[in-house]
């Protein structure tokens, strides 16, 4: 059964926030502390001052409600969708995959052009949002893909594309391995290459910087990705607790993965951090830490199209992925970062737009 959803935060949540914020039990800061101890206090400060008492839930809420949200259950999770159709009546779907620390508003930018030529189905991770939180062990990336699987059989989809970047990337990947009949090619925006030793390939001083980058944050694997991949329940308490201590959280990756040039608004930033304080999934989202597999590329063998940013986490090395994937479609972008659908909607808009049509031409 597919139920239609409404965005109905209770008031005494937001006081609640209101009221915690007020409280804040701040820490001091070394002079001239800059970042090299996290995140600084006058912008954390500053950032939960608006949060306070500048910035209206509300007002967000009733945009978002705009949107046709609906809620079902498929494997014994609720699953929260947002579900838009192009005028075209045999348009191609798409189901657009967010990752961490996003949700389904990093695509609210892409649903305008994108829908002019395909179905969105745009849903929340289980354990993210208004999927809430899980109650079991093993929501992988495999397990969501079958879910997604389920979900596009349920609205009727027989043939349909995937988007995705972060854990959206590997779980559109993951669709395409379990659905490969029904996926007709899956778009990312983040594909991490590892190195490959036994890889007999001639590499660019570009794809060679590319892998020390990516051997670097091997071998320094980043504090925050650890403790969520080894105890993503202990710093769950602190999050849902504490809505500086979310804020600083989600806040410091915004700042650190977004390109200079395009950063997200605080405005928006602010809603994706609502989501998760309100919906109290600090730490079920975190748990996809935990349960994704790592090292191991998902085998599908649909058609893939790639784009690279420059101011990603890491740049993927194209000789590489092609070892892995059957690639139809790279494109390299100057501008954007972690958060392309944020970031540099235009862009990316264009970009899965371009591999879409050019896929259906040639299969």
């Amino acid at each position: 059964m597919i139920t239609p959803f409404r965005i109905a935060i209770p008031q005494a949540d937001l006081d609640d926030l209101t009221d915690r914020l007020a409280r804040t039990r701040w820490p001091n800061e070394v002079a001239d502390a800059g970042w090299d101890y996290g995140f600084p206090l006058a912008r954390l400060q500053e950032l939960a001052e608006y949060w306070r008492t500048g910035y209206d839930w509300r007002k967000h809420e009733a945009e978002l409600n705009d949107l046709p949200h609906f809620t079902t259950e498929i494997d014994g999770q609720t699953i929260h969708f947002v579900h838009v159709r192009s005028p075209k009546p045999d348009a191609l779907a798409l189901i657009l995959t967010h990752g961490w620390p996003g949700s389904f508003l990093e695509f609210l930018d892409l649903i305008e052009p994108l829908s002019q030529d395909h179905h969105l189905v745009i849903p929340s991770i289980p354990g993210y949002g208004f999927s809430g939180p899980t109650h079991e062990r093993g929501w992988d990336i495999t397990r969501i893909a079958r879910a997604w699987a389920e979900l596009m059989h349920r609205l009727g989809y027989q043939r349909y594309g995937a988007q995705g970047g972060d854990f959206g990337a590997g779980i559109s990947l993951a669709l395409g391995a379990v659905a490969p009949d029904h996926v007709v090619g899956v778009h990312v925006n983040y594909m991490p290459t590892r190195p490959d030793p036994n890889a007999d390939l001639e590499l660019s001083a570009t794809d060679e910087a590319r892998l020390d980058k990516i051997r670097y944050l091997m071998a320094n694997r980043p504090p925050y990705q650890a403790l969520l991949a080894a105890t993503p329940q202990t710093i769950g308490y602190a999050l849902t607790d504490s809505p500086v201590g979310q804020l600083a959280w989600i806040a410091e990756r915004f700042a650190q993965w977004t390109d200079p040039r395009s950063p997200v608004s605080d405005e928006r930033m602010l809603t994706d951090i609502s989501l998760y304080w309100l919906t109290a999934t600090a730490a079920s989202s975190s748990r996809l830490h935990h349960d994704a597999p790592r090292g191991a590329a998902v085998a599908c063998e649909v058609p893939v199209g790639v784009a690279v940013l420059t101011h990603d986490i890491t740049q993927s090395v194209r000789p590489l992925a092609e070892r892995l994937y059957d690639i139809r479609h790279w494109s390299e972008f100057e501008r954007g970062g972690h958060f392309a659908a944020m970031e540099v909607p235009e862009l990316l808009a264009a970009d899965v737009h371009a591999f879409f049509q050019h896929l259906a031409h040639i299969r």
